[in-house]
């Protein structure tokens, strides 16, 4: 099949990218040194191909990535980076995981996540530790009263974790060093009265400067996006919405059939190679051409760029595999949802 066969917008990623990013990435960080999230692409197929690179432990955001991930013969080492007090749900899981023999370590940051994870009978967890982001995570001074109740339960405290995704997209590099450095430091004083061995934290743009976690958990790697790019990382855009020109204007722009149902906007708008967009619609990106050489006409197809994987992917159904413009393969996008 031809990429201009398929029906728009359509998820394609570049086989030949992804694999260079894969392999960066296993160099960079091999084996249990990366946790990869898979959260960026929600797709047990991709997971598989990570796993071919020689990552076998990952990183989950949703009881179902990590229901699908055992399912699919990948669950031989879990995270679950997210706080969930779902009891019902919980035990699902964990019989899942008991059956497969898998081992899935939960994230916790206070006593309603630890009575959770014991009232539904999984054993091992990580103190999540706030370190700057604010989102989820105990204070600094909760960490050991949280480790003492967690081993009074029964549980296996096997360290801490914490995500500075405040400083992961700094552009200035300087910037994003000293942040992380900040970061890190609560989550060494943490893990300091914690114990355990494991330090979990880390993303895609601090993967090579957060040297003080024993796993990183990057995830947009494989596929990339242009917030990312702006940042000089050594991974390739991989991942596209390929988009039909549905309406050009005499007046001197252009109208294709993506836009926000297709795309994530919460970085702002997308990107068209050589062009400028003007703003998107429920099913429209108005762009025109920075150049006068470049000209559309009714039909043609364009590759845009997403501002933001993770919530890209999870607007589409399947992922099609495609090198020089053949669709090579076509992955289900089977963990999104919840």
């Amino acid at each position: 099949m031809h990429i201009d066969d398929l029906d728009t917008p359509a998820l394609i990623a570049e086989k030949p990218i992804f694999e260079a990013n894969l392999e960066i990435m296993s160099k960079a960080l091999p084996g249990s040194r990366l946790r990869p999230h898979v959260k960026a692409h929600q797709s047990s197929f991709v997971a598989k191909a990570q796993n071919k690179s020689g990552h076998y432990s990952f990183t989950c955001a949703t009881l179902k990535e990590a229901e699908g991930l055992i399912k699919a013969g990948l669950g031989k080492d879990l995270l679950l980076a997210n706080e969930c007090v779902n009891i019902n749900s919980l035990k699902h899981l964990q019989k899942l995981a008991e059956h497969f023999e898998s081992r899935v370590m939960l994230a916790v940051d206070s006593k309603e996540t630890i009575e959770a994870a014991y009232q539904s009978g999984f054993k091992n967890v990580l103190i999540d530790v706030n370190v700057g982001l604010p989102r989820c995570g105990c204070l600094i001074e909760d960490s050991p009263k949280l480790s003492d109740l967690a081993n009074k339960k029964g549980l296996n405290v096997l360290g801490v974790m914490g995500y500075e995704g405040h400083a992961v997209g700094l552009l200035d590099k300087n910037e994003r060093i000293k942040e992380v450095q900040k970061s890190m430091e609560i989550l060494a004083d943490a893990h300091s009265k914690v114990g355990g061995e494991i330090i979990s934290a880390g993303g895609t743009g601090t993967y090579d400067i957060n040297t003080l976690a024993t796993e990183i958990q990057a995830g947009s790697y494989v596929f990339m996006d242009s917030q990312y790019q702006k940042l000089g990382l050594p991974f390739n855009q991989a991942l596209f919405v390929l988009s039909t020109v549905i309406s050009v204007s005499r007046q001197g722009w252009a109208v294709c059939d993506a836009g926000l149902k297709s795309l994530g906007m919460d970085h702002g708008n997308p990107e068209i190679a050589d062009c400028e967009v003007w703003f998107c619609s429920d099913e429209h990106i108005t762009f025109s051409s920075r150049s006068s050489d470049l000209k559309f006409k009714v039909n043609d197809r364009i590759k845009v760029i997403p501002a933001h994987v993770d919530p890209t992917v999870a607007y589409h159904d399947r992922i099609y595999l495609v090198e020089n413009e053949e669709v090579l393969d076509i992955w289900p996008i089977d963990l999104r949802g919840h």
